[in-house]
């Protein structure tokens, strides 16, 4: 079995597609793996955004009223933000719903598996667009132990090239980091 198929495997889910009620706001993300090589889709925000400006991060953003759920809520938010359209049918699986700490957020990641992905294109909320090797990513988990960003969720961090990973976007990737591991996918250091 393809490396891409395995971890499709490894991520799929049911899709629980409707928010939760929630005293926070709601968003989700769209985690889009691809390539023989897989790698992962991540944005680097534009620092004109008034929170999380320059911040590693899935694209993804706010529930909006006019979403008919929440994997739309992901799919309309990856067209805007790096003009990327993927097919509701390509959303295997969701990993379990993350809280931002700083801005009240509960995100709800839907994962995406495809062999290719065309030619992005960033909007005025992106600054880079990063397509980041899965498995390297993923070995440089990490504990958080910067005190600005200690609370009472476990933390984590990761790296790529110049690039740090944190808070819910580390929490995720933690989440894929395990499931991998778990099933074989990936061998941990």
């Amino acid at each position: 079995m393809l490396v891409l198929e395995k971890i499709k495997s490894a991520l799929a889910t049911q899709l629980e597609i409707l928010p939760t009620t929630s005293k926070n706001r709601i968003a989700s993300v769209l985690i889009v793996i691809y390539g023989s090589q897989p790698k992962v889709l991540m944005t680097k925000k534009s620092h004109i955004l008034k929170i999380h400006a320059g911040e590693i991060a899935f694209p993804g953003g706010k529930y909006d009223s006019d979403d008919k759920d929440l994997v739309e809520t992901a799919l309309r938010e990856a067209r805007e933000e790096v003009n990327l359209s993927i097919r509701k049918e390509h959303v295997i699986g969701q990993l379990k719903p993350v809280t931002t700490l700083n801005s009240k957020f509960t995100i709800y990641p839907f994962v995406a598996v495809v062999n290719l992905l065309p030619r992005l294109k960033d909007n005025l909320e992106v600054e880079t667009i990063l397509n980041i090797p899965l498995f390297p990513l993923l070995q440089t988990l990490s504990h958080d132990m910067d005190p600005a960003h200690q609370s009472i969720q476990e933390m984590f961090t990761l790296t790529y090239q110049d690039h740090l990973i944190w808070g819910a976007s580390a929490r995720m990737l933690k989440q894929i980091h395990d499931n991998l591991s778990q099933n074989n996918i990936l061998q941990t250091k």
